[in-house]
């Protein structure tokens, strides 16, 4: 299945929130006939932006291909959390690559969260980025574990933005009872990602990078020079960068066998006004809760929830998307049962086996991230970062990325759609016991 265009229109963004309150940026035109250049970006989402702006900032020759608009994919659809660590924890990720390696890993997400700060900074990109994430737990029997995680973090990392609450205080902070308890990441934050990915691409064009959209990348050659072909075109490069995520198809095994797309959903109800929003929402932080199809949501800034999840058993998007991620928002907060839902929309991220990104070297000089697991706002944009050190000559902290072991799906991408079906039976099951 093309999941580039399976589920959306060529050349247009899907009809969500996010794309009704983007700051409109005036499409990029189509490749048309070769080119050369010192790289050649294949993506526009984060991790294409990131690598391709670091890069023009040093004077590098970037031409950028995404074979829909820049942010179409997860980069412009997904639930705006800026999250701390990796997508696994410290105590896990001690446990499967070492000690030091794990610090290396806290340090270098620690510096994405930063990284997408100084960004919105420096090029004043409108996203409303706001701190605070929630981390909610529905069993009581595990909140012992939260304590732990803030002791943790606080003893072994120096981490002290986090703080540990109480079933009275979670009930205070979200307006329901549905929750245990929980932590509070005051160094994370939330945002409007749409326009965060927009803002990305401007810097991108205003550096120098020359981006071209409704251009489908069809093959690489590895080759060096590489040649990166186009049904309209062949763009000969030095250097190439992946940052295809959910959207790779075929365009190279060895990456589609570490890395399964899968689809998410979110809705937006009509504004509550600010009182309402308020009472659900206290602190106007994000939330993520402790299923393991997560339900995620958070406010926007005309006080509506946008409320994500819904299990996903295929990658054809329901016919009623509404549906899907409304049962899961009313488990949570009932009380929003009579409120209008104004959006629904579909989106495709990507997974590994254990969640913990693939930064991936194809070839001496073609280059490969994605896989961020539901965790890629501030990985990915950190992850483009990396990849232009790495093309520049300097690729320890991409190794640092690279080390972490990343197995193969079962059956390589051949078997990833009956795979993901068996999946997440299985884990919906899990959440329901």
């Amino acid at each position: 299945m093309d999941l580039l265009t399976a589920n959306d229109r060529q050349g247009e963004y899907p009809s969500s929130y996010y794309a009704a309150t983007a700051i409109p940026l005036d499409p990029f035109p189509a490749l048309d006939g070769d080119a050369d250049c010192d790289v050649c970006v294949v993506g526009g989402g984060y991790t294409g932006l990131s690598t391709a702006l670091h890069l023009a900032k040093q004077g590098f020759d970037v031409i950028l291909l995404e074979a829909q608009r820049v942010g179409f994919g997860a980069s412009g659809r997904n639930g705006g959390q800026v999250g701390s660590g990796q997508r696994v924890e410290q105590p896990e990720l001690e446990k499967l690559v070492g000690t030091d390696h794990a610090r290396q890993l806290w340090d270098l997400a620690e510096e994405s969260k930063s990284t997408v700060r100084d960004l919105i900074t420096e090029y004043a990109i409108p996203c409303a980025y706001k701190p605070g994430v929630l981390h909610a737990e529905l069993k009581a029997k595990n909140m012992p574990h939260y304590q732990a995680e803030v002791e943790k973090l606080r003893n072994d990392y120096g981490y002290d933005q986090i703080e540990y609450l109480d079933g009275v205080a979670i009930r205070d902070a979200l307006g329901t009872d549905v929750y245990a308890g929980g932590t509070i990441d005051h160094g994370a934050g939330h945002l409007h990602p749409l326009n965060f990915a927009l803002g990305l691409a401007q810097a991108a064009r205003d550096a120098g990078v020359k981006i071209y959209e409704n251009t489908r990348v069809t093959g690489i050659s590895h080759a060096d020079p590489a040649k990166v072909t186009t049904p309209v075109g062949t763009v000969t490069a030095k250097f190439v960068a992946l940052g295809c995520n959910g959207y790779l198809g075929h365009l190279d095994p060895k990456v589609a066998a570490h890395v399964m797309p899968i689809n998410n959903f979110i809705v937006a109800t009509e504004p509550l006004g600010a009182d309402t929003a308020r009472s659900l929402i206290g602190d106007d932080v994000a939330v993520a809760d402790s299923k393991f199809v997560v339900n995620y949501y958070r406010l926007s800034e005309d006080h509506r929830l946008l409320f994500g999840g819904g299990e996903s058993y295929g990658y054809k998007f329901p016919k009623d998307i509404t549906a899907k991620a409304r049962q899961p928002m009313l488990e949570v907060y009932p009380q929003l049962r009579d409120v209008k839902i104004d959006y629904a929309w579909g989106g495709t991220l990507a997974i590994t086996m254990n969640r913990l990104p693939d930064f991936r070297r194809i070839a001496p000089n073609i280059l490969s991230a994605s896989g961020y697991s539901g965790h890629g706002v501030a990985m990915a944009v950190l992850a483009g970062k990396l990849m232009a050190e790495a093309i520049t000559g300097q690729a320890s902290r991409f190794d640092i990325m690279s080390r972490i072991p990343i197995r193969r799906f079962p059956g390589g991408a051949a078997l990833r759609s009956p795979l993901l079906v068996l999946a997440m039976l299985w884990f919906s099951f899990r959440d329901r016991l």
